[in-house]
């Protein structure tokens, strides 16, 4: 990124009560804080996690892919749409991600077991936030 543009987005982040800016790109991640008086980079030696569900030791973490409230099963509904021990299909919806009225999919990439929730239903999360770990099941071929 090149210096002018870092400016100028300090100067836009400067301007707003954000405290925190993350923009990733194919081979750029850069976090911005802003404390209310100066903004300055965020260093982070560990390298950006993806977004969505990530793998890590022999586990899949689904995570938020914006802020608002996790939802463990549909408003209108009772039943969970994922509960401990349930396959789940790749592209199989485990919960939601609820933005004002707007109701967002969190689902998985791959076929797996949920091992079960790590955010209560309601609750305020943040981009990235962990929300339902699962185990990969593994194909025999």
């Amino acid at each position: 990124m090149h210096i002018d543009q870092l400016q100028q987005l300090s100067a836009w982040l400067a301007a707003t009560d954000i405290a925190l800016l993350e923009l990733r790109g194919p081979d750029e991640h850069l976090r911005l804080r802003h404390d209310g008086t100066r903004v300055e980079v965020v260093e982070d030696d560990a390298p950006p996690t993806q977004e969505g569900p990530s793998a890590n030791a022999g586990r899949i973490v689904a995570t938020a892919i914006s802020v608002g409230v996790f939802l463990h099963h549909h408003p209108l509904q009772q039943t969970p749409l994922a509960r401990s021990g349930t396959r789940v299909r790749a592209g199989q919806t485990l919960g939601l991600l609820q933005i004002g009225s707007l109701l967002l999919p969190v689902s998985v990439p791959q076929a797996a077991v949920v091992t079960g929730p790590l955010v209560e239903h309601g609750e305020t999360v943040g981009y990235g936030t962990p929300l339902i770990e699962l185990q990969p099941l593994v194909e025999v071929s």
